[in-house]
């Protein structure tokens, strides 16, 4: 292993904090959703705590939870994260800002110009979340009546990260030349023009924006399935996974770094970043003392209906002390990986439904660790030394305590034992993550034309 090899940190970013319970905790700021500060002294802390980027996942709908729960939770409603890391670029010098857009219910030209405008605002820190849009109520938003299949969204999916990847090449990045003695702005054999005609998209470029310090934005993606796999094996810069146990965390790893090849890459080009929630505390039993704090104060109508909403169908008509169900025939051919997840922990540990809904509650699927600062670095360090992963995206519990804890307490602990900077090494986010500045394709193919 490389001496110069470290833990890469990516901060999961929730209003109150990413536990179910969070907004109830007398510590929370339970208005953290409607209100920008709050978002501002996260980002702050993440960037004293020298992590690699920000990142917010994002849903088109309201509806999240069923039932009872809808009214319980309080992740109903929040800033819309393109805007705000827009936003939060003028708060912030080095940490990456990433976010969610849909390639389901959006175009890949707007699409494209917005992320690269927040490229070049904040000097090349972007980065965008690719997602098909699990959520079936999102498509009432947007003037249909179903929500596409899945592999009918990945097939999308997969053709319009490859037009916004294209658009993005619209520009070399000496294009602009601006001779005012000459009255020339650009150099046109500069401009590249995509001409893209395929299954579900016409587009025609150039992007009207130039191209960023980075090249391009990071491209992040957290599908687990099959076809998620290979769409992050193509196209990904980052990948955002889940995993209950180092096994998990390590088939998921080899799995995906062993199919990059195919296309012509190599296993280094993507950083692979479980999400890891976590409680910690200068001992052990303050830290579970924390832990279960929270869990108390978990209603079971949240718990349900958000694992409900998971699995795929409702759990709610069945005793919460009884076993998870089997699921229905019309839901079992489309069900998630973190389903299949769900129902393989309930398997395996003899699970309740009530049980099971306040696990995955308070993490949504993700590891928990709990203990003092050297017991979580312990778990970290065994998960990025032995084919786990290339670092982390870190989940707080409650914001803004969990991530204060993280930063006085883990991030000392993690570079004493040299395992993560001790300042940002570049400018960009992908110079920060350790990722090659991407070469313009029609750069590329002119330089293979020369040999």
């Amino acid at each position: 292993m490389s001496p110069t090899r470290q833990i890469k940190l990516g901060l999961f970013v929730r209003p109150a904090g990413n536990h179910i319970a969070s907004w109830r905790h007398p510590d929370s700021h339970a208005d953290a959703g409607a209100n920008f500060q709050r978002f501002v002294e996260m980002a702050r802390t993440a960037e004293r705590g020298l992590f690699d980027m920000l990142f917010q996942a994002d849903t088109q709908s309201a509806w999240t939870a069923e039932g009872e729960g809808m009214r319980r939770q309080h992740y109903v409603a929040w800033l819309e994260p393109l805007g705000l890391m827009s936003a939060l670029s003028g708060y912030t010098r080095h940490i990456g800002l990433a976010c969610t857009q849909t390639t389901t219910y959006d175009e890949p030209y707007t699409l494209a110009r917005r992320f690269a405008t927040l490229d070049l605002i904040s000097g090349g820190r972007a980065a965008w979340n690719v997602i098909t849009s699990g959520n079936p109520t999102e498509a009432q938003n947007f003037g249909r009546d179903v929500h596409a299949d899945k592999v009918d969204r990945y097939k999308r999916a997969r053709e319009f990260v490859q037009v916004v990847s294209g658009l993005w090449d619209s520009w070399d990045d000496d294009a602009f030349i601006r001779d005012r003695d000459s009255g020339i702005f650009f150099d046109e054999n500069k401009m590249h023009v995509l001409n893209h005609r395929g299954e579900h998209f016409n587009v025609r470029g150039p992007l009207n924006v130039p191209r960023s310090p980075q090249g391009r934005p990071v491209i992040i993606q957290a599908g687990s399935s099959d076809a998620g796999r290979e769409m992050a094996a193509e196209s990904a810069d980052v990948v955002f996974s889940a995993a209950n146990d180092i096994g998990e965390a390590r088939a998921y790893y080899s799995d995906l770094k062993g199919r990059m090849g195919r296309y012509g890459r190599d296993p280094d080009e993507i950083k692979v970043l479980p999400g890891v929630a976590f409680s910690v505390a200068p001992t052990e039993q303050e830290a579970i003392k924390k832990y279960e704090e929270l869990q108390d104060l978990i209603h079971p109508d949240i718990a349900i209906g958000l694992a409900s909403r998971r699995i795929g169908f409702d759990l709610r008509p069945f005793p919460k002390d009884g076993p998870l169900p089997t699921p229905p025939d019309k839901v079992a051919g489309d069900r998630s990986s973190r389903s299949y997840m769900m129902y393989e922990v309930a398997r395996r540990e003899n699970l309740t439904i009530i049980q099971l809904a306040k696990r995955f509650a308070a993490a949504r699927g993700h590891f928990f660790v709990t203990g003092s600062p050297a017991m979580v670095v312990d778990v970290l360090e065994d998960w990025f030394k032995n084919g786990a992963c290339d670092g982390f995206n870190m989940i707080p519990p409650l914001y803004p305590n969990s991530l204060d804890d993280f930063v006085n307490l883990v991030v000392p602990e993690m570079q004493k034992r040299g395992l993560f900077r001790t300042r940002y090494e570049g400018k960009t986010l992908r110079e920060n993550l350790g990722l090659a500045h991407p070469p313009s394709r029609y750069a590329a193919a002119n330089v293979a034309a020369a040999q």
